[in-house]
């Protein structure tokens, strides 16, 4: 059985979290605790050239990087996908 990975948010992504609208902040809260069970879900997209991953949200979008041999998440960056990138 696959283990839960632990899910770490940076301090600058938790500050872009914050202010998201109440009918976006419920959805992005909850694909970010689903990512400690599916880490790559068919609907994410590697980053060209990094080790990220971005998966969407409605018009938002959730950049992280899975540490397989720590077992563990960390969102990078929670932005409007006109900003995101």
């Amino acid at each position: 059985m696959k283990e839960d990975y632990k899910i770490e948010i940076k301090k600058s992504a938790a500050k872009e979290i914050r202010p998201l609208p109440d009918k976006y902040l419920k959805n992005v809260l909850d694909k970010i605790s689903s990512l400690s069970k599916i880490h790559r879900p068919k609907n994410c997209k590697k980053l060209t050239g990094k080790n990220e991953y971005r998966v969407r949200v409605g018009v938002y979008r959730i950049v992280y990087t899975v540490e397989d041999e720590k077992l563990i998440i960390i969102v990078i960056k929670v932005a409007h996908r006109k900003n995101v990138y």
